[in-house]
């Protein structure tokens, strides 16, 4: 266990309660402010349409289309490099193989890989997937964090002292230090499980070391597992939520981060922390935690999960924060941009109920599917919203990854090993295209006040 030398240096004192009220008190801004000035919080209009801010090849988000000159909701659609991202999954499971090293690629060099390739990008993922001598020892086991993304974003930032081509933004070093990380998060997020289990939580310390012959999903559940044993379907679910969540669209938080730091010129490393912090948050990649901890909390407090009021009363608590958290939201229901449905759910669920049959958690399927019957409506009639409103990505890969046993410590690691390819595509892109360092306007809405000596104030 690590022990603080000073137990009060990381403590909040009353004095800094007291400083924090003048935080607030001279930092608050009205908020009809906001409207005057025509600001578009979250750069966002007030309809939830992003802000143009860029231009990219790397994916693309549809969830309307235009009839007779009217915009209408439709059907989720995600494109990568401008393939249907349904049509990608339905390949490499036809094939019977793994699809995420293909995506890496496809997002990465803009076209499907060939079957030679598609060899040389696995070759290529295998040869990096070693950590440097001793970093297991000296950096991930010396300093075990209780949260596994500061545990990667900590190891990204120490790579940096490893690698005598740091500071080289070359097109073809970028590109090395990005296949790099991309083969190196699964190893890193594992090893700092492994480490947090051992030295937190007093379990035996395990470190199987990744296989070269192994895909991602593969190699993730190797390493994890004391007996390294998995399913098929176990780690064919788990490399189709990786390509699920590699990529989606330039306006995300934690690619928009990559985006902003990297048009700074900073390294790759710098660049890619800044994305992982941006991801750590809660409102971009910890809702899937939020959604099994619900489902938790609803199956102690539904009596009969097949019973539809019962459940729908237990959603309408759920709004008037009466339930779960007390937050008023239905976790894992609706998306700032789709409508009518995400097309990543609309992929996963099929899936889903596969591994549930596998597992013997089908009365857990069964209650997920209701709820995601039931909300829509629930909601559009508590917050009279009618905008379409379904289930996202979110609501599902929770409930997949606890069925794989993975430690709910992992659940945005995962999503972060995942979405590694899509900023390092964008990294690539915004290097490519070398344009100016992003500064938008913040207009100041403070008076002018005259400065006065130190004993008169």
């Amino acid at each position: 266990m690590i022990r603080l030398a000073n137990n009060d240096f990381f403590q909040v004192t009353p004095e800094l309660e007291e400083l924090s009220k003048l935080c607030v008190e001279n930092g608050k801004i009205e908020k009809d402010l906001y409207s005057k000035y025509d600001v578009k919080r979250g750069l966002r209009d007030i309809n939830g349409k992003g802000v143009l801010a860029g231009l990219t090849e790397i994916s693309e988000i549809c969830s309307s289309k235009v009839v007779n000159g009217e915009t209408l909701p439709c059907d989720g659609k995600l494109y990568y490099r401008g393939v249907d991202v349904e049509d990608i999954v339905r390949g490499f499971i036809h094939d019977d193989r793994f699809g995420f090293e293909e995506v890496v690629y496809l997002l990465m060099f803009g076209n499907l890989p060939n079957e030679e390739q598609f060899r040389q990008i696995n070759r290529l993922l295998a040869k990096y997937r070693n950590l440097p001598h001793y970093f297991t020892r000296d950096v991930i086991l010396k300093a075990p964090s209780k949260d596994m993304m500061n545990a990667l974003a900590r190891s990204v930032l120490t790579l940096y002292s490893y690698d005598r081509n740091a500071d080289d933004t070359s097109l073809p070093n970028v590109l090395r230090q990005c296949l790099q990380l991309i083969a190196l998060f699964p190893v890193i997020s594992v090893y700092s499980y492994q480490a947090y289990n051992h030295y937190h939580k007093n379990k035996s310390l395990i470190i199987h070391s990744p296989q070269p012959e192994l895909s991602t999903a593969e190699n993730i559940l190797y390493m994890l597992r004391p007996d390294s044993k998995y399913t098929k379907l176990e780690a064919k679910l788990l490399d189709m939520s990786l390509v699920l969540h590699a990529e989606h669209g330039g306006g995300n938080n934690s690619s928009f981060t990559t985006h902003v730091v990297t048009s700074s010129g900073t390294d790759t490393y710098s660049a890619i922390a800044a994305a992982l912090g941006s991801l750590k948050g809660p409102k971009h990649g910890g809702a899937n935690i939020k959604v099994v901890k619900m489902f938790e909390d609803m199956q102690q407090n539904v009596h009969d999960f097949n019973d539809e009021e019962e459940v729908s009363q237990y959603l309408v608590k759920l709004l008037h924060g009466e339930a779960f958290d007390k937050a008023g939201l239905i976790y894992g229901m609706g998306h700032a941009v789709y409508s009518i449905s995400d097309p990543r759910a609309r992929v996963f669920k099929g899936f889903v109920e596969k591994l549930s049959e596998e597992k013997g958690r089908m009365e857990e399927f069964k209650l997920y599917s209701m709820v995601e019957k039931l909300a829509p409506k629930v909601i559009a009639q508590e917050r009279r919203i009618y905008k379409g409103v379904s289930a996202n990505v979110d609501f599902y890969s929770g409930f997949v990854y606890s069925m794989l046993d993975l430690p709910d410590k992992l659940f945005t690691p995962i999503f972060a090993i995942a979405r590694i390819a899509g900023w390092s595509a964008h990294r690539m892109e915004e290097l490519v295209n070398s344009g100016k360092i992003i500064r938008p306007a913040y207009k100041n809405v403070h008076d002018r006040i005259k400065y006065l000596d130190i004993s008169k104030r």
